[in-house]
């Protein structure tokens, strides 16, 4: 299974927001600026976290973002869910195959994809951080390219 780059950006957005003071917005510049990403798509992002509850968004001058629930209660297998587009691994209508009541393989994707959400809904948005200050300098730094 391969997560789609909407996905990612979604993950990426989340890690950088968490490493903020709850109090400090951060922006959709910030985001593109650090991660080297389309402004364009950042947006698409950060208004489909805002949609499903995983950030507060303020329009406006002193704009930006927060995470709308500490990262412990963002669980990341929730979280891929919510914004991958395709859950099934096997499509067996298109083109239809002959073999569809008898062949066992989607059903048998389907269970390994469980598994594969089961073991992802272990983790929260501040376990896959494995150096929380780290990340902050990293992310948090001003860099002079920009």
């Amino acid at each position: 299974m391969q997560l789609t780059l909407f996905t990612d950006y979604c993950i990426r957005s989340l890690i950088m927001v968490s490493t903020r003071p709850p109090e400090q917005l951060t922006t959709i510049s910030e985001i593109a600026d650090k991660y080297q990403l389309s402004r364009n798509h950042v947006v698409k992002v950060v208004h489909r976290l805002g949609q499903l509850g995983y950030l507060y968004t303020q329009r406006g001058k002193n704009g930006g973002m927060r995470l709308a629930r500490p990262a412990e209660e963002i669980h990341i297998g929730t979280l891929i869910r919510d914004v991958e587009p395709h859950h099934s691994l096997m499509n067996c209508s298109a083109p239809h195959c002959c073999l569809t009541h008898q062949c066992r393989m989607k059903s048998i994707l389907a269970k390994a994809s469980q598994l594969f959400y089961n073991e992802l809904d272990r983790y929260s948005l501040a376990d896959i951080i494995k150096e929380p200050e780290a990340v902050f300098e990293i992310l948090n730094v001003h860099d002079e390219f920009f």
